[in-house]
This record gives C-alpha cells, sequence and structure tokens, in this order.
C-alpha cells in the first residue's frame, strides 16, 4: 500500500511537511497546495524548492482551466527538477468553482477534454488527475471518466464525492467501484480515511487498492499512517482485516516536538506573534482531536494573540489531556 499526503490549501506547506517527514516518515508522496497562477510568486518558489523538500517525493499541483497557464506553470517546475504535476479537479470551494477551476471544471466536459487535449500533447511530463466524480449530480461520472480513459494519465486519484457535496455525507462509493471496473488507469482513492476502521470498510470493498490519499485524518491524527500500516501488515499477512480501533501509535512526546518544528518553522519565516499565530490556529482546529477533551484549549487558544501566552496554554494542554485512543 502507498500513502499519499493531500494538497490541503494553507496547510500542507513545506514547513508542514519537513516536520512530518523528521517525525513520522510514513508517507510515501506528498503533494504541495495547488499553483494558480502562471507566473510563480515567491511563496509557491520557496515551497516547490528543492532545498525545502529533501528526501521527500513531491508532486506539484496545479488549479487552473486554461491550458496555456498550465504549461507555462510545467515549464517552470520542469527548471526546478519537477517531472510529473497534478491537476486539481476536485477543490469545492465557492469561489473556485465560480470560474470554472477545480470541481468547477467538470460543469463543462467538452472545455475540460479539449484542455487536456491540449496540455498532453504540449507536455512532456508525466500528469496526474485528481478529482470529484461530479459537480451537480453522480450521473456526470461515467462521461467524465470516459474523457479521462482517452489520456495516458499517471495515476487517477479519485475522491468520490460531489463538489455540492462538500465535505459532507458519505462517499459514493459505488462511482469508485465504477472507476475500478472501467478504468485503464492506476488509481488511488482519497476520501473520509480518519481511522482504523474507515481503512478495514475500504480495504473489504476494495481489497486491491493499492494507494490512498489522506488530508484531514493525518492532520487530526499525525500518528494515522503508523495505524493504517499495522492494519495493512496483518492484512497482508492473514488475507484478512483484524479489527483494532485502539492503535495509537504516538506519544505525546512526539507529537509536542512535532508540533514545535512546525511553530519553530512559521516563526521562521514570519513577522510577528500574529501571522505564525494564524497559522497555528488553523492548524489546531485539526489537532486538538489528538486529544480527549480538548475544547476548552482550543478555546483560549483561538482568543490569544502572543506566542508567549499560547505556549503556555499549549503546555497545559500537553500536561493535562490524554491522547484520543479511539477514533470512529
Amino acid at each position: 500500500m502507498k500513502y499519499y499526503m493531500a494538497p490541503m490549501e494553507g496547510l500542507t506547506g513545506y514547513i508542514y511537511r519537513n516536520a512530518y517527514q523528521k517525525y513520522f516518515h510514513d508517507i510515501d508522496r506528498y503533494f504541495t497546495p495547488f499553483i494558480t497562477n502562471k507566473k510563480l510568486d515567491f511563496k509557491v518558489k520557496k515551497d516547490i524548492d528543492p532545498e525545502h523538500n529533501q528526501g521527500m517525493e513531491v508532486v506539484p499541483q496545479i488549479l487552473t482551466n486554461q491550458p496555456d497557464d498550465f504549461i507555462s506553470i510545467v515549464n517552470q517546475l520542469k527548471q526546478y527538477g519537477y517531472d510529473e504535476v497534478n491537476l486539481n479537479l476536485g477543490c469545492p470551494s465557492g469561489t473556485v468553482v465560480a470560474k470554472n477551476r477545480g470541481a468547477g471544471f467538470l460543469a463543462v466536459p467538452d472545455q475540460l477534454d479539449s484542455f487536456l487535449d491540449k496540455i498532453f500533447h504540449a507536455c512532456d511530463c508525466k500528469i496526474s488527475i485528481k478529482t470529484r466524480v461530479g459537480k451537480d449530480s453522480p450521473e456526470e461520472w461515467e462521461n467524465l471518466l470516459a474523457i479521462y480513459e482517452k489520456y495516458p494519465l499517471s495515476e487517477l486519484i479519485v475522491h468520490p464525492r460531489i463538489q455540492k457535496d462538500f465535505y459532507k455525507y458519505s462517499p459514493r462509493m459505488e462511482t469508485y467501484q465504477y472507476a475500478a471496473e472501467h478504468s485503464r488507469h492506476s488509481l488511488c482513492f482519497n476520501g473520509d480515511i480518519h481511522s482504523v476502521g474507515a481503512y478495514e470498510q475500504l480495504r473489504q470493498m476494495f481489497p486491491m487498492t493499492e494507494k490512498v490519499m489522506l488530508g484531514r485524518g493525518i492532520l487530526q491524527n499525525p500518528g494515522l499512517v503508523g495505524e493504517l500500516q499495522r492494519v495493512e501488515a496483518q492484512f497482508v499477512a492473514k488475507d484478512t482485516l483484524v479489527g483494532n480501533k485502539k492503535c495509537n501509535v504516538v506519544d505525546k512526546q512526539t507529537l509536542r516536538a512535532f508540533h514545535d518544528d512546525i511553530c519553530d518553522g512559521y516563526k521562521g519565516v514570519m513577522s510577528g506573534d500574529r501571522n505564525t499565530l494564524f497559522k497555528m490556529k488553523e492548524l489546531w482546529c485539526y489537532m486538538s482531536k489528538s486529544f480527549t477533551n480538548p475544547e476548552k484549549y482550543l478555546k483560549k487558544i483561538k482568543k490569544t494573540e502572543r506566542l508567549a501566552e499560547y505556549y503556555v496554554i499549549v503546555d497545559t494542554l500537553f500536561r493535562e489531556q490524554e491522547l484520543q485512543q479511539e477514533w470512529s
């Protein structure tokens, strides 16, 4: 099994990736938060700089519906040594979709087909796609998949929700089943693998699955992949899954060191407490779920405006709370 880290805007940049690789080092491929402008800005250049991604397999993700922009970005990325890119056809954000980008591009399949034809003819690098299964209805998926089948994708990462689902409801597993039965491409599953139990269900439904992409699940529980690797080892050894939801592989000391490296990383590139705290508060919306009763500490973290006060709150949280041992 291969494990991928999903690109999450504002969260899984190179500072997070480096800290994760240092303490957990169990991700096979990292995908960068999406690149939108054909002229790479300073922030993007820092994120994709090979010096900031040593020891990791990193794939830049591109978000655009303009073939010339995509081709321009690819040519610049090649100068940094990248030979593969990923096209974002999954972002459900309203501002993105309104411009027919991300999952919004799925609503105009003829334009999407033309776009893919142009970029595959112009680019001599590998191109993968991360996609939802439609914009307004899962009925769109059969036609969309037929379009993807026309092109030599390096892989197809499927998030089996439509754009209008956002991250609500259960993934539409029948659409992934359709892809598994009708696609010639190497598939990767993405969507709601937040726990060992969810992973077990996926493996039972699709025992031939070889790749999974995780995003929110890792942010909530950085030890998740380690837990899944234990389950996978059992599956390979016994050809059956053994239910075991209580298998946390992270201790508080490791999680605290991981947190501190991320915070120090942001402090080193941002000016002032406020900017660093903005990033850490965003992360704590997910990482707080690693603890049993984090609510009162999270409220204090959200209110603080000084790093000195922030560290006192975090110290108290780590001292007084235990790590979550069972994930739903």
